[in-house]
């Protein structure tokens, strides 16, 4: 991942709802959800979730597939976890105070 990919991310993820959505998505891991599912979770209408989900589509966290009438939204996990690789090496410089906070066990 590069700076500019990653800025995209971040900026796509830097709404409320989206990382509602996002965290949704995680849960839901690769069967994923339709935007009506994730509409009824977050709260938002219809129309104001499929401009998120375009949104973080276009930001790359986010895949579509169409199967009939009905599109079900997936998390990318490849791009969000090249973007947590990217602020730990890239950002941080693997120091060792950030990584151990990602440790399950604690760490910080």
């Amino acid at each position: 991942m590069n700076e500019t990919d990653a800025l995209a991310a971040f900026a796509s993820i830097s709404s409320a709802t989206r990382l509602r959505i996002l965290k949704l998505l995680v849960e839901a891991g690769t069967n994923g959800l339709s935007a009506g599912e994730i509409a009824a979770a977050v709260g938002a209408t219809p129309s104001r979730t499929s401009f998120h989900l375009s949104n973080m589509s276009e930001a790359g966290l986010v895949t579509s597939s169409r199967m009939a009438r009905q599109i079900t939204y997936r998390l990318d996990f490849a791009v969000v976890g090249a973007l947590m690789r990217y602020i730990l090496e890239d950002c941080c410089k693997n120091n060792p105070t950030v990584r151990a906070c990602c440790v399950t066990d604690g760490g910080c």
